[in-house]
């Protein structure tokens, strides 16, 4: 699969994750917790995949991409702790909801612009073969991301 479209697939999984969280009810911890649990895993393997795969490699193809590369790192940072400040919140905790609303912002945010200006100038310096060889690495690699959100690189800057 080519490495675009797998992440953006992962978009997909997110969203609907957080279409699944605005539908609950507001005291439907556990099924808020269920889907927390599954963002958090879904983003922290996704952050993974892009830091140690993705961006190195679509940097060195479109290098005037720079900018864009440093300041997903910086947006994959914050939503890094989010992640872990959520994984050991109680869902019926008051700072719960808006720290998911806060964390599906930050997300949303960061996916229109990958999607949008950053992907066509990797795709376009890449190519089809290039992309493809790129995405089956990185979707053999999802295997071996962590389970914690701050065992990913850009938590730790």
């Amino acid at each position: 699969m080519d490495g675009i479209v797998l992440l953006k697939e992962d978009h997909k999984t997110v969203e609907k994750l957080f279409k699944q969280f605005e539908k609950t009810g507001d005291k439907a911890y556990v099924e808020k917790r269920r889907i927390a649990d599954k963002v958090i895993e879904e983003l922290t393997t996704h952050t993974w995949i892009e830091e140690k795969i993705f961006y190195p490699a679509a940097r060195e193809a479109a290098p005037d991409t720079k900018d864009h590369v440093l300041e997903s790192i910086e947006e994959h940072h914050v939503v890094l702790w989010m992640l872990s400040e959520l994984k050991g919140l109680d869902a019926s905790d008051e700072r719960f909801d808006a720290k998911m609303s806060v964390l599906m912002e930050n997300v949303r945010h960061h996916v229109e612009e990958e999607e949008k200006e950053w992907f066509p100038d990797v795709r376009k310096a890449m190519g089809r073969n290039r992309l493809t060889a790129l995405g089956e690495r990185m979707e053999s690699a999802k295997k071996r991301a962590p389970g914690d959100p701050l065992a990913v690189p850009s938590a730790d800057q």
